[in-house]
């Protein structure tokens, strides 16, 4: 895909030890000599290389950057880890997080229609409440739902989006991402400035289909050597009216979305401390609002909605990291996260005519974490979280929770020679304490999860991974405490996942960066599933579920740069996924397809770059599925290709820079579901335009 430091949040495929030999090929060592004698040289593009200096008989150049480009895949991960920058986003047209993640393959993401409809992911069909969401290393998390809308955050200042299945590398994480069944991990643009500046600016407007505009405006700042500000802030608004077909038996008629308008703020601080003695600090300030229709669902004759929901959340997160010497490494983490949401819908159904809730919530959470290096092979380390949180709501008989939450993780690495190994062990104690009523048991829980790569041949870019993992998912404040639905006495619901693997890296011409492929079967099996089941009088949340899934996800990636300037990316994805309801074996539905499972999906996109302007195109396809327990055919959804076309290019002006770029989404005008009832928008448009000074 496009070019990446190698520096970046990731490292590089090919560790240290895979690098001196690939050197010693000659291919790379041709390519290596004829780089070197062009550092002297100016750039093209207009970039320039730092002047020469001479002293004497040596001669000094400054600083050059090295930048080459590499798979959206890890390779020699011991885990899946697909990945995104904030520049391959904008080529494709993406148009939020949640379209962002539909391209990792073993993903399902359920939106629930329009720009501003909620949008939760599932990894692997273990539940959106079993994925982790990492914001600058940050976990984010909400006790009251137990699943994060990924909806809410802007891409308009993310650098790069990744997702590691079981857990990533990175040792010095927090211990509640360790726990996690998969981690989404959110990282934003940090300050970057060009020779001696010490401040940029950029500006940009997006606007587009069903009255959609979104401007956003960011300002970095260097102060002093060591201290680098950022302050990023965005506005999005749009009507959401779409049209789209209704089908009601025999008759086909062409309706309009109707309550799906929503206008959001999002804005974030960030200060950047390079300390004295090493280490860094960054601290962020992060704050989002909404208002937003729910368009509900279209049902016989009855397109209406009048439900709103108002959000609020805010945080303020401080991150410390620093190296003591080459053995130890340390970081601490420190975040206070606010919450609030407010839920209204008209109707006679409901007293007064009106229903109404708020829901209130406060976390305080702090986490440390610790590498040491006793040998050269061998990494430990340990991570311990404390977090505190808290429920205020207007709902009847609400017992006002406060979940106390220790979470303890340690794990070990041995990567010596053609073999890596990864071994974690994750203890986790949660009590609560409640106002009224009974509060649920304690829960005690010490999980391992262990991986392992192995690389066959020393000269190849190829391996052999395997995994396994256990996880458990806490029952959120709703499954306890919901008016009528909740249950204390849920026990936790517990996952196992299995991957086994291989991989392989390999540039078959000079003209070829890389090609690379990922192959990968897994198996998951999730017992007492947490599921609003039906009692006698009303419906109720209970442990009532068993659920075995199986599949395969394949990756493939390519890239080229060719004569002129020109660069081509491909890249495709694809999914097969069984997963089968084993809880009771006299139901309908006993190994039944999960609702809203597709058997079949994946994505393919294609990126041409050239000096005069760059070409996106993507798709995504899904298969068909149910949206109910039973599979018959009445209850099938049908499948559906979703296509993307952009075309743009940036402009160098007297002293800033100037982008342009138009996007056509769902360019077939393909009529589908996400969700039954809940129609998708048709063919729109999108023009964005930024300034970068």
């Amino acid at each position: 895909m496009s070019g990446e430091l190698w520096n970046s949040p990731i490292p590089p495929d090919n560790m240290p030890d895979q690098l001196t030999e690939m050197v010693k090929n000659k291919y790379l060592s041709t390519l290596f000599i004829v780089a070197s004698s062009l550092l002297p040289l100016k750039g093209w593009c207009g970039t320039l290389l730092p002047d020469t200096v001479t002293t004497g008989t040596e001669q000094k150049i400054g600083e050059v950057t090295v930048t080459a480009k590499r798979s959206p895949v890890r390779v020699s991960a011991g885990v899946p880890v697909q990945f995104l920058s904030g520049e391959n986003m904008s080529e494709l047209g993406i148009q939020n997080i949640a379209d962002a993640v539909r391209r990792f393959a073993g993903t399902n993401v359920r939106d629930y229609g329009g720009i501003g409809g909620l949008k939760t992911v599932s990894v692997r069909n273990m539940g959106a409440a079993h994925t982790g969401v990492s914001y600058d290393g940050a976990p984010v998390s909400n006790c009251q739902g137990g699943q994060i809308d990924i909806g809410r955050f802007s891409l308009d200042n993310v650098s790069m989006l990744s997702l590691a299945i079981g857990q990533s590398e990175d040792m010095l994480q927090p211990a509640r991402l360790y726990a996690s069944a998969a981690v989404l991990n959110i990282v934003t643009a940090t300050p970057q400035f060009e020779g001696n500046r010490r401040s940029a600016f950029e500006v940009q407007m997006k606007g587009g289909s069903f009255g959609y505009v979104s401007p956003m405006v960011r300002w970095w700042q260097k102060v002093g050597s060591r201290v680098r500000t950022s302050v990023d802030g965005n506005f999005l608004r749009a009507d959401g009216n779409y049209p789209y077909t209704l089908v009601n038996g025999k008759y086909v008629t062409r309706e309009r979305r109707s309550n799906s308008a929503i206008d959001s703020w999002h804005g974030e601080a960030n200060v950047y401390y390079d300390m004295p003695g090493g280490g860094d600090l960054q601290v962020k300030g992060y704050y989002f609002y909404s208002k937003r229709g729910l368009p509900g669902a279209v049902t016989l004759y009855n397109p209406i909605s009048t439900e709103t929901l108002w959000d609020k959340n805010g945080f303020v997160q401080a991150k410390f990291r620093k190296n003591f010497g080459a053995k130890w490494r340390f970081q601490a983490l420190g975040k206070y996260n606010y919450g609030w949401n407010r839920d209204r819908e008209y109707g006679n159904q409901f007293t007064g005519g009106m229903y109404q809730d708020l829901h209130t919530q406060h976390e305080y959470y702090l986490s440390a974490s610790a590498e040491y290096k006793p040998l050269e092979p061998l990494s430990l380390a340990l991570a311990q979280d404390g977090v505190v949180n808290t429920l205020k709501s207007t709902l009847g008989e609400c017992p006002f929770p406060k979940r106390y939450t220790s979470l303890s993780a340690f794990s070990a690495r041995w990567r010596k020679g053609l073999l890596t190994a990864n071994a974690t062990l994750t203890g986790t104690y949660i009590t609560e304490n409640v106002k009224q009523g009974k509060a649920p048991k304690d829960i005690k829980r010490l999980l391992p999860s262990v991986s392992l790569s192995v690389q066959p041949w020393r000269e190849k870019m190829f391996f052999v991974r395997a995994m396994y993992k256990s996880t458990f998912r806490t029952p959120s404040f709703n499954d306890l405490y919901y008016d009528r639905l909740g249950n204390r006495s849920l026990r936790p619901e517990k996952a196992n996942e299995y991957d086994l693997g291989i991989t392989w890296s390999k540039s078959f011409f000079p003209a070829m960066d890389y090609f690379s492929v990922t192959l990968d079967g897994y198996y998951n099996d999730v017992t007492d599933k947490i599921v609003a089941f039906p009692t006698t009088y009303a419906w109720r949340m209970a442990n009532y579920g068993t659920v075995h899934v199986k599949g395969m996800d394949i990756t493939l990636a390519t890239a080229f740069s060719l004569p002129a300037g020109i660069n081509l990316a491909l890249s495709a994805a694809y999914t097969w996924q069984q997963a089968r309801d084993l809880t009771d074996p006299d139901s309908k539905n006993y190994k039944a397809q999960l609702p809203y499972t597709p058997e079949h999906s994946g994505n393919v996109a294609a990126t041409v770059k050239t000096p005069w302007f760059t070409v996106g195109y993507s798709l995504v396809g899904v298969g068909m599925r149910y949206y109910m327990s039973q599979n018959i055919p009445e209850n099938e959804i049908d499948g559906y290709v979703e296509q993307t076309l952009t075309l743009g290019h940036e402009f160098n002006l007297k002293g800033c820079r100037m982008g342009l770029r138009g996007e056509i989404i769902n360019l077939g005008n393909e009529q589908y579901d996400v969700i039954k009832f809940y129609p998708m928008p048709g063919r729109s448009w999108r023009i964005v335009a930024n300034f970068k000074f």
